[in-house]
């Protein structure tokens, strides 16, 4: 008698418990009349879907994060490079004996070694390529033409093989009008403190 009770308690809890239950939608969410038709209708979560376009702007976006990040890397070599250049025109008188020039030289590049030479080192070949630019941009001379003058022709010849090598051109001059476009309106964006 005791286990019937407990069984038909168990039954009338499960009873109540399942009239308790809501339906997953309700009768209004599932259905909806259009031109005196009834359809179905069913609240769905939102989905994101990109097509080539998105994908394509947003390669685009991070190559452009790529470059300001380039160009806020080796602004600063550039620009110290401009500042030494003048350094040593003015130091080095032009009527200088040819060892005297190269004694200075020898000096100067030691130094320069054991400052920046480390940290040059470890820059990719896009960095070299965006250095070299900017350096042309900032002494108005292309990097050939300043190894040129400073070490001579066949130091000249040697750094512009080497660079060849690795993709990149000593002779590339800096277009802030053409293809280096967008480099410039970088720095500029970078001087004015916007990025």
């Amino acid at each position: 008698m005791k286990h019937s009770l407990i069984l038909i308690l168990i039954c009338f809890a499960s009873a109540f418990a399942s009239r308790a239950q809501k339906p997953i939608f309700s009768h209004r969410d599932s259905i909806v009349v259009v031109n005196g038709d009834t359809l179905p209708h069913f609240n769905l979560s939102t989905t994101n879907i990109y097509n080539e376009k998105n994908n394509r702007r947003r390669h685009e976006d991070q190559q452009y994060w790529r470059m300001v990040m380039r160009v806020k890397k080796v602004l600063p070599y550039a620009k110290e490079a401009a500042a030494l250049l003048r350094k040593y025109e003015l130091e080095v008188p032009p009527d200088a004996r040819g060892r005297d020039r190269r004694v200075y030289i020898r000096r100067a590049e030691d130094e320069l070694m054991e400052k920046y030479g480390p940290t040059l080192k470890k820059m990719s070949i896009n960095d070299g390529r965006i250095l070299i630019k900017l350096i042309d941009r900032e002494t108005s001379k292309v990097s050939y033409d300043l190894i040129h003058e400073l070490k001579g022709d066949v130091s000249a010849v040697f750094w512009q093989g080497v660079a060849r090598i690795f993709g990149n051109n000593l002779k590339a001059k800096y277009d802030p009008w053409g293809e280096d476009r967008q480099i410039e309106q970088i720095i500029m964006y970078i001087e004015a403190g916007l990025i």
